[in-house]
């Protein structure tokens, strides 16, 4: 049999791949990237981007296809054969991309090229290239050279080893709930965490970390007690003051020394701190000018949040009993207020959310808005229960997509998208590579032959990771590194992600998209007006909380130390932020992923900084809506303008991908710059 990894004639043959097959692959594919770089670079090899993409960027391809595989899988299906596997191979990955990043022979030959020759999406691509092999210290020399070729391996180790850490300190715990303990704990989770505890042979109800288990508990469970032994668990997961059976899994000496490499490689580039080097690829001209935005937005908020915090200090007084709330009692509290104020409850609307008929509800818009079709489509998967499905336009092939929906061990938390396949006019064969992408997310898995069901909060994260399947499947970009979401600003990726969740707002849109699970009822319109009224409930207690992050992370890149305690700041930052005290054995930057392992270091700003922009994107919509004599008299007219609207931001925002800068793109469709006006009002802070 062929090695799987080798094979590169249409999809990922996942049901096939094995841990002993990683070895072998890479062997072959670093030889061939090897080969390939020695001819490119070669004195008489001529200076083309054609030329180059035929021979290095087809090599390459290939090695991140394969290795995008692996690490893939090491994110959705963990076993520690594959932690073995992909361990042992990370050095070697790690250290060819960072050497040809760094490779002074590959720089003057991209530095050669006639730009003049190049049509407007490889300029934009060349323009990248110059940059970031400058980021990549191809202007490096000698010692200077290989020590920023030592650093990257290191943090590739270090980040891989947090990453893992925050999963298996997560996947660890369990605590088994008894009878007297569980009451107000929604009766799908409970039969879930007794199915659990039945299947290791235990009695009562496994209670984990992992979301399905902890959010529900946290909001529903009566007792004070049992929530205080779950916080403290969560926010101390991965750290020094985790239960000492789990202290194995502390990030903390982990997180120091990425700090102090990352701060070293930003000295070697002549930069004074790494939040420097980071904004260089972004929207945001420097780390002072996001920390002023972050701080506008928090002076913004404050008084709403400073009115969050007091309604839930006066109801948790008058109805609950609980004059004095500890930090693990305000998910509760707030539940019981939304109840009380809204007469409504989550669990009231999760009745209505079964997952096959939000999927079904989220296509149906994605197919009116941008004029495409959605089919069920068939590959090899991972797991059973992974889906696999087909983007058309006009009966041509667009882009596909794998669906991994439910949490379950060894599987990283939180959700996200990444790309299997970028668009490419492939310079090797003459013909279009179509986009492939994985949407990863982590719902609660269906109980007693039922449906899965989804919160509201499910719901929109679903439409916020297919905002970005969207982005990188619908580009019309032809050149690969800046088709789709590549060579996109990192702080404006997060638009076309956010800008779909406005949609599970829509009446329109939702009821298409709901069927209560055990009578087949849509959602009633009453209780969506219920919803709609609390929209923006304790928005700026969590606009706040996002701020808190974002400053903690840049400040961490710029202004600290790494020799010192990150807690300092981390308290620091609250104190300036946060309007609910935290426990001071809280350790959440310990499993802080995105910063630490997964790409967003001195840019989790990015998330509200893109908020601006979608937001006021969405309000596009919103206009053409208002200002269409037909809107106002049928839904049809109504889907009349929001297509044409659709279309246009289609074309600007979706299909240009990366091939010009986001602020071009966003001004394309907007025909202004952004401003931050629509998202205060859509979270009621206006």
């Amino acid at each position: 049999m062929t090695n799987p990894l080798l094979d590169f004639s249409d999809l990922p043959l996942f049901d096939r791949i094995q841990p002993e097959h990683v070895a072998p692959a890479l062997d072959e594919l670093l030889a061939k990237a090897e080969t390939a770089l020695e001819e490119v670079t070669a004195a008489d090899f001529p200076a083309t981007w054609a030329g180059i993409a035929r021979v290095l960027d087809v090599a390459t391809e290939n090695l991140g296809r394969a290795w995008g595989a692996v690490s893939h899988l090491n994110s959705v299906a963990d076993t520690p054969e594959l932690r073995a596997a992909y361990n042992a191979a990370l050095p070697r990955v790690t250290e060819f991309w960072t050497r040809l990043g760094a490779d002074e022979r590959l720089y003057a030959k991209y530095k050669a090229i006639d730009v003049s020759t190049l049509n407007a999406e490889q300029r934009q691509a060349h323009k990248n290239a110059i940059r970031n092999f400058v980021l990549s210290g191809a202007e490096l020399q000698g010692a200077d050279r290989d020590r920023f070729a030592k650093i990257q391996e290191r943090q590739a180790e270090l980040s891989q080893k947090f990453s893992e850490n925050a999963l298996d300190a997560t996947d660890a715990f369990a605590y088994y709930a008894t009878e007297a303990e569980i009451a107000g704990i929604p009766a799908d989770v409970l039969q879930t965490a007794r199915a659990q505890a039945e299947a290791e042979g235990k009695t009562g109800y496994r209670l984990s970390l992992k979301m399905p288990s902890y959010l529900p508990v946290m909001q529903f469970a009566v007792s004070s007690k049992l929530r205080e032994t779950l916080y403290k668990a969560y926010t101390t997961r991965a750290s020094d003051q985790a239960a000492p059976e789990f202290s194995k899994f502390d990030n903390s000496a982990i997180m120091q020394e990425i700090l102090a490499l990352r701060l070293e490689e930003a000295k070697l580039l002549g930069y004074n701190n790494f939040g420097e080097v980071s904004v260089v690829a972004k929207m945001a001209k420097s780390p002072e000018e996001v920390v002023a935005f972050l701080r506008d937005l928090a002076r913004r908020a404050r008084p709403y949040a400073e009115k969050d915090v007091a309604d839930l200090r006066a109801f948790a007084t008058s109805q609950l009993g609980l004059p004095d709330p500890n930090p693990w009692d305000y998910a509760y509290i707030g539940e019981k207020l939304k109840e009380a104020r809204y007469a409504f409850s989550e669990q009231e609307v999760k009745q209505y959310f079964t997952a096959p008929k939000v999927l079904a509800g989220l296509f149906k818009i994605v197919e009116t808005l941008f004029e495409v079709a959605i089919r069920k489509d068939s590959a090899p998967v991972w797991k059973p229960g992974v889906e696999f499905y087909r983007i058309e336009r006009n009966g041509q092939l667009v882009g596909q997509f794998y669906l991994d929906q439910p949490a379950r061990t060894g599987k990283r938390g939180g959700a996200w998208m990444d790309d299997v396949r970028a668009r490419w006019l492939r310079p090797d064969t003459g013909k279009l590579q179509t986009p492939v992408a994985h949407l990863v997310c982590n719902f609660a898995d269906g109980v007693g032959g039922k449906p899965a069901l989804l919160t509201h909060d499910d719901v929109t994260t679903l439409f916020h990771e297919f905002g970005h399947g969207l982005h990188h499947m619908l580009t019309q970009v032809n050149e690969r590194d800046v088709s789709g979401i590549s060579g996109v600003e990192w702080d404006a990726v997060e638009l076309p992600s956010q800008f779909m969740e406005n949609f599970c707002w829509e009446w329109d849109v939702l009821k298409h998209m709901t069927a209560h699970v055990d009578t087949g009822a849509p959602l009633p319109r009453a209780l969506f007006d219920k919803m709609l009224a609390a929209k923006n409930f304790q928005s700026g207690m969590q606009t706040l909380r996002q701020v808190e992050f974002s400053l903690f992370d840049m400040l961490l890149h710029t202004s600290h130390n790494p020799a010192d305690d990150l807690m300092g700041l981390l308290s620091d930052v609250r104190k300036e932020v946060a309007v609910i005290p935290t426990p001071a054995y809280s350790r959440t930057a310990h499993t802080f992923s995105h910063i630490f392992s997964g790409g967003y270091a001195a840019g989790y700003y990015s998330y509200k900084w893109a908020e601006v922009l979608s937001a006021d994107a969405y309000a596009a919509f919103e206009e053409t809506a208002a200002a269409s004599p037909s809107a106002s008299a049928d839904d049809a007219g109504k889907t009349t303008v929001t297509v044409e609207t659709g279309r246009k931001y289609r074309q600007a925002i979706l299909e240009a991908g990366g091939s010009r800068p986001a602020m071009e793109s966003f001004k394309a469709f907007r025909g202004r710059e952004p401003s931050i006006d629509a998202l205060l009002r859509h979270q009621g802070m206006a």
